[in-house]
């Protein structure tokens, strides 16, 4: 017999418009599991119960006020969403993944956590990140790292390790994380679920911990295409003080609509060269890409591949602005040495990166971006890449204490793709369509222009409905 836990996000929703499913219920049942797993898999920093039951309630009586009276309720209604470390719900702790952080309780609610109470979600906590969500994985000194349900031994990928551990394992329906170089791909990828990463503004960074950079957005994780565009629907929208903001929808259409439609016959091109000099792509991570290249063309869509050349450039300029940005948040003198050593390294580097190295890394990515427009989204609709050019890593196996710097750099050699689409503020999702011969996810890329989050969308639920992946369970589920 099905368990609430094996229904999608949608499917409870529906459950509880129609009276089958309580949000009571249903919030007990996660926390539930998660007291029973979540030590197992470090999902969560902070567990919300008393928050969520009181937003359940209200749920509760929405949805018997709307039964009654033939009221309508949001498609996410009394679903459970937790929310990242990295983003502030007012009265409850935000960590920011660090010691040094450890007792932060902010007065007030971010854009996104706003919108998510708007749709009637319930919060069931704070996920996991690591500390500032500065590495592409999730350990730090708080709780547990964040590991993959599809091998206890694997991190979870970061620095939404917690968010996806959390929808893999089944400790959450689906999960809002963030990304600034890969965030949510990466953790997608490597827990074997569907993320997507939108267009630069599509979500709004407010009021407090806007990204100047403009390298970082919230964004939904899921087990299904749908689920995330629903959340993705709950999450966009302009609000007061954003500094950018991506094209408006047609009138009357959303994100889950575009979900249900075709995409039609689009041009495709396939880049499976790392674009980091001397990075390897894994075997396993190049049969992910071939098979979603084969997959495409089987589809009707027209695949061409090509081989661009690696440039250090980018990988210089995005070192600059991920450096600065770690030094930009405000940690106490004698809070320092609580900090980590990828953190402490990254915050002496920034310190030393000047106004125009800056001003100039900054200029890299606006050219990077207007290349790409002019040279590839001029003559095709999506890029098609690997997510990762490895598979997931053992659960310390991306850090390296006593050399933060050599650290820095192999996490750009496992992650050379994804900073691409934070550099230029164009969406992009991974896509859970391949597993290795010893059960692990390896997810593939899909970009697209700015703004067209609806048409990678569209063409990963036309994936999804080929070659189906929300059966596949782990043993822990």
């Amino acid at each position: 017999m099905a368990e609430l836990h094996d229904l999608t996000a949608l499917e409870q929703a529906d459950a509880v418009r129609s009276g089958t499913v309580s949000p009571t219920e249903l919030t007990e049942h996660y926390l539930d599991r998660i007291g029973r797993l979540d030590e197992t898999v470090g999902a969560y920093i902070t567990v919300t119960s008393e928050l969520a039951r009181k937003q359940a309630a209200e749920a509760e009586a929405e949805a018997l006020a709307a039964r009654r009276d033939g009221g309508r309720l949001g498609p996410l209604h009394a679903v459970p969403v937790p929310v990242k470390d990295l983003n502030f719900v007012a009265g409850v702790r935000c960590t920011l993944g660090s010691q040094a952080f450890a007792d932060h309780t902010p007065d007030v609610d971010d854009h996104v956590v706003t919108r998510l109470r708007t749709a009637g979600t319930v919060m069931l906590g704070k996920t996991n990140t690591p500390e500032f969500g500065l590495p592409c994985y999730t350990e730090n000194r708080l709780a547990p790292p964040a590991r993959t349900p599809w091998d206890l031994e694997r991190s979870a990928g970061g620095s939404s390790g917690g968010a996806a551990a959390a929808v893999a394992a089944g400790l959450a329906p689906v999960a809002q994380g963030s990304d600034g170089g890969g965030s949510i791909r990466i953790p997608a990828s490597v827990c074997g679920l569907f993320g997507i990463k939108p267009s630069r503004g599509r979500v709004s960074p407010g009021p407090t911990l806007h990204d100047v950079s403009g390298l970082s957005t919230s964004g939904p994780l899921a087990r299904t295409v749908a689920d995330a565009a629903a959340l993705l629907d709950v999450l966009a929208g302009p609000m007061p003080g954003d500094p950018y903001g991506a094209p408006s929808l047609p009138p009357g259409e959303t994100f889950l609509s575009a979900a249900a439609r075709e995409p039609g016959t689009l041009r495709v091109i396939a880049l499976a060269t790392p674009p980091v000099p001397g990075v390897e792509l894994h075997a396993d991570c190049r049969s992910a890409h071939d098979g979603a290249a084969g997959l495409l063309r089987e589809l009707g869509h027209q695949v061409d591949e090509m081989e661009l050349p690696v440039d250090e450039r980018i990988r210089e300029a995005f070192g600059h602005v991920w450096a600065v940005m770690a030094s930009v948040h405000p940690v106490a003198p004698d809070k320092e040495e609580l900090l980590m050593p990828l953190t402490r390294h990254l915050r002496a580097t920034g310190l030393g990166v000047s106004g125009l190295d800056f001003a100039q890394a900054l200029y890299t990515f606006r050219a990077l971006g207007q290349l790409i427009a002019d040279a590839l989204l001029s003559a095709y609709d999506v890029i098609l890449t690997p997510t990762l050019a490895q598979p997931p890593a053992p659960v310390g196996g991306l850090r390296d204490d006593g050399d933060p710097s050599a650290e820095f750099a192999g996490l750009a050699s496992f992650t050379p793709f994804t900073p691409l689409y934070n550099a230029t503020g164009q969406p992009a999702v991974s896509v859970p369509l391949h597993w290795t011969d010893q059960g692990l996810p390896i997810g593939v890329m899909l970009g697209g222009r700015y703004g067209a989050e609806s048409t990678l969308i569209s063409l990963s639920a036309q994936l999804e409905a080929a070659r189906p992946w929300a059966h596949r369970r782990p043993a822990l589920w």
